[in-house]
């Protein structure tokens, strides 16, 4: 790769050309020639998209034989167990390499303490260890938060308004060793507690999981596009406030590169920046001060506005869908949470 110019640098590089080309018409440098066909794009493309870009996440509901559609993300469903290892083996065959799982609790099992996230019969343990049973080569994922499991629906535990950091970050470590004995291949502290990373590995390490990845959200906003996301686990329903404490403000750059650097110091595999469109400058920024692997996540609030537009024939969904998952990779994303990513690799594949 060369070397990263400045743009004052830039410009000065590129000052003779710009004289050339007002004192020539008949200029010789004629970018648009490498343009002008659909294999020379293709020869010169700096960027390309393939299934293995892909992480699709999947939402779960209780039940047998259940198929829950999502009213705010249009196409998107939740699963029962039975029926989201069905769709693991859609995700096998399409060569999508990893799967992330959510679940949509039983509010009876919601409660102030979050206890069921430590249950090793939960819903998502049980989906886990039914697919990695039926199809143990498929790699899956699955967040280490609270949110899913407490009745405030707070990823942290919640004292006087408060969310308590290091307490919170001790019942993580537990739900992340669960998530490891489910078959779990990648835990993903979504939480945004400080100093959980590190805590985690070593929990992690301490009970025989060493080859457990963990992929940290390192960036993630206090966004308004995960309203569809939590529409899917039921938590808009039981959110007490905002998350502005702990999750990242969106006027903030610097701060990301900050806590990408507590992570990887923590011992984290990889890296996550959420939202993802309107924070590629964080994933470029990331991925250049670290060169660890870095995902992005393009959200549900994403999702929806390209779906929602695509129905309604304002734009072309498909084209919409590609230049969006290309841009990602673009700025330095190495992989891709999408929900579009059945899709996006059956349009691959049709290519």
């Amino acid at each position: 790769m060369p070397p990263i110019v400045g743009r004052a640098r830039q410009i000065e590089l590129l000052k003779p050309l710009a004289e050339r080309a007002r004192d020539r018409l008949d200029l010789a440098i004629r970018p648009r020639r490498n343009r002008k066909s659909d294999w020379s794009r293709r020869l010169v493309a700096e960027n390309v998209l393939t299934p293995d870009d892909f992480v699709w996440p999947l939402f779960l509901c209780e039940g047998t034989k259940r198929r829950e559609p999502v009213a705010s993300m249009p196409g998107i469903e939740r699963y029962s167990v039975d029926e989201v290892v069905r769709v693991a083996e859609r995700a096998l065959a399409l060569k999508i390499p990893a799967l992330a799982l959510f679940p949509n609790t039983d509010p009876s099992l919601r409660t102030d303490d979050g206890r069921e996230a430590l249950n090793p019969k939960n819903l998502v343990c049980r989906a886990l260890s039914a697919i990695k049973h039926e199809l143990p080569d498929l790699g899956l994922a699955a967040d280490v938060a609270l949110d899913p499991y407490t009745s405030h629906g707070h990823d942290g535990l919640l004292e006087d308004g408060k969310i308590l950091n290091d307490e919170t970050v001790a019942v993580l470590v537990e739900q992340a060793k669960v998530l490891a004995d489910a078959g779990c291949d990648v835990v993903a502290p979504s939480d945004m507690m400080d100093g959980r990373v590190g805590a985690i590995r070593r929990g992690l390490d301490a009970s025989g999981h060493l080859d457990v990845q963990i992929l940290a959200y390192t960036a993630k906003y206090a966004s308004a596009f995960y309203g569809p996301f939590r529409d899917a686990v039921g938590t808009n329903a039981t959110l007490i406030g905002d998350k502005r404490t702990y999750q990242m403000d969106p006027a903030n750059g610097d701060e990301a590169l900050r806590e990408a650097a507590l992570d990887v110091e923590q011992g984290a595999d990889m890296l996550m920046v959420k939202p993802g469109l309107p924070y590629l400058d964080i994933v470029w920024r990331v991925k250049q001060a670290f060169g660890l692997p870095t995902l992005v996540y393009q959200v549900s609030g994403e999702y929806s506005m390209l779906e929602a537009a695509a129905r309604n024939g304002w734009i072309d969904g498909d084209k919409a869908m590609m230049e969006s998952l290309i841009a990602c990779k673009r700025a330095g994303a190495d992989a891709i949470l999408t929900y579009f990513a059945p899709r996006a690799a059956e349009k691959i594949a049709r290519q």
